[in-house]
């Protein structure tokens, strides 16, 4: 089983500024029955981001066989390699240029992890801007209940780049524990690689474009570095990710209500989202009309008796 997403990114050259249109000439009239021919206009960024959207949505929800994609495209995706331990000896630098490894981040509570690259114009961002919001939900903080490490696919990724991001996130977080508790990490090839190889993150650099194709999702991992589920695109459910760090934290953090909640709904790793369990449900409702029962033959019995 494979989900699939593509992202699209900004090359390593920078932007590349749209040309210029030619000067139009002043409006001096026309002859009669001619009609001037009218402009083509080009597509804005909101077009362009809208259609990169729903191109990524659509292949991670069709997974398509390989030899059917174009040649850039082959190899991409994401593999759920559910309970596999993270290389938690990896070598990073953070934001500050410090070196750090994987694990210094791991054994207080539950971790979300997500690749990205810094220096990405498009879906990048929106997968951080569509965790923050979902995080902005919760009663959880970042950096007091859980922690979420950013990891940099793209080597050639700076401290620099890394801290604006780590800057850009925390004003829209608005959160001021999660200066200490959201990490953004850049690192050497053969560290991202064997971290991508590891989580199932398959992605690859198109010379021709200047730019990545990668999947676009998430992932929450044990306090003890193994990983527990998978959430996918840019948009996270609030309830789905609440659901999923109560999980994988072993039941650290939560409530009474999400141990209900995790009884009527299961996690199902084909569409990365926890969905109802019938039967669960229909015990629960038994339960509760039994109880309800229970209650209203006691309140009768004792009204009798007064």
């Amino acid at each position: 089983m494979r989900a699939e997403i593509l992202a699209a990114g900004r090359g390593r050259g920078g932007v590349v500024a749209a040309p210029l249109e030619p000067a139009r000439p002043p409006d001096r009239g026309r002859p009669c029955g001619r009609r001037e021919p009218k402009r083509r206009r080009r597509p804005r960024a909101h077009v362009r981001l809208t259609a990169g959207l729903i191109v990524a949505i659509w292949l991670g929800a069709t997974a398509i066989a390989d030899d059917r994609r174009p040649p850039g495209l082959r190899g991409v995706g994401l593999e759920q390699h559910l309970d596999a331990a993270l290389p938690l000896d990896l070598p990073f630098r953070d934001e500050s240029g410090a070196a750090v490894r994987l694990g210094d981040y791991f054994g207080r509570g539950p971790v979300i992890l997500t690749l990205v690259y810094y220096e990405c114009p498009m879906l990048c961002t929106e997968v951080l801007n569509g965790l923050v919001k979902s995080l902005g939900v919760l009663s959880f903080t970042v950096g007091k209940d859980l922690t979420v490490v950013t990891v940099s696919f793209e080597p050639h990724d700076t401290p620099v780049a890394a801290a604006a991001k780590k800057a850009s996130v925390l004003t829209r977080y608005g959160r001021p524990e999660a200066a200490a508790g959201w990490h953004f990490l850049i690192g050497d090839e053969p560290a991202i690689a064997r971290l991508a190889e590891t989580v199932g993150f398959h992605y690859a650099y198109d010379v021709t474009n200047q730019q990545y194709a990668h999947a676009t999702a998430i992932m929450l991992v044990t306090p003890d570095g193994h990983l527990s589920r998978y959430l996918y695109g840019v948009e996270y459910s609030p309830r789905d990710l609440r659901l999923g760090l109560v999980e994988a934290s072993a039941n650290r953090i939560g409530s009474a209500v999400d141990q209900v909640l995790l009884f009527c709904f299961h996690y199902d790793p084909a569409t990365g989202k926890y969905g109802a369990v019938v039967m669960n449900l229909v015990r629960l409702g038994g339960v509760a009309t039994v109880l309800a029962l229970g209650t209203a033959i006691v309140v009768l019995r004792r009204r009798e008796r007064s």
